[in-house]
């Protein structure tokens, strides 16, 4: 009566769906959404180094090599990511502004699934009519790869025109089109 119950659970076993964890290994992903608003830009970043890459994204971190990344040396880095950032509104420079920052843990990153989560805010006012929005992302890091997109706007009177990417993704162009308020 055993081996049959063990053979039931060993055949409902394999009907189970299985989950695969799928790390990137030799990439250290910037993916960035951008937002467009009225009255401003928001740009969320989400930086995962890959099991590979990690013990050097840590180090450009943990500059004093601790072991820990400290508040200083957090701030550090998003200033550092922010420098590598560049968006313009119809041909003006805009500055960035942290919002939010989350930093993973260590072991996180060393496994793969750290996700370092920044967020932006650019100061920015929309035009009535067409606007280009320009946006580079030149952060460096041990085997960089980059990733774009423009979110749906939440106000129905700005309209996505064109989206375009260099072939590395590293620079995004986005034309709006804003109805009148």
């Amino acid at each position: 009566m055993s081996r049959i119950r063990s053979m039931v659970l060993a055949g409902v076993a394999l009907l189970l769906p299985v989950t695969a964890s799928a790390h990137r290994l030799d990439e250290y992903l910037q993916a960035t959404t951008i937002a467009p608003a009225r009255d401003h830009i928001g740009l969320h970043l989400r930086l995962v180094p890959g099991v590979d890459v990690a013990g050097a994204v840590i180090g450009q971190i943990d500059t004093d090599h601790d072991g820990r990344l400290s508040p200083a040396e957090q701030q550090a880095y998003v200033a550092r990511v922010a420098h590598g950032l560049s968006v313009s509104l119809n041909g003006e420079p805009l500055a960035l502004v942290p919002e939010e920052t989350t930093f993973p843990s260590l072991e996180a990153m060393r496994g793969g699934t750290g996700v370092l989560d920044f967020r932006f805010r650019v100061r920015a006012v929309l035009k009535t009519g067409a606007n280009h929005l320009a946006y580079r992302n030149a952060g460096a890091g041990p085997e960089t790869v980059w990733l774009v997109n423009c979110l749906v706007p939440q106000d129905p009177g700005l309209h996505v025109l064109r989206q375009t990417r260099s072939q590395d993704q590293s620079d995004y162009q986005l034309d709006l089109m804003a109805d009148p308020a």
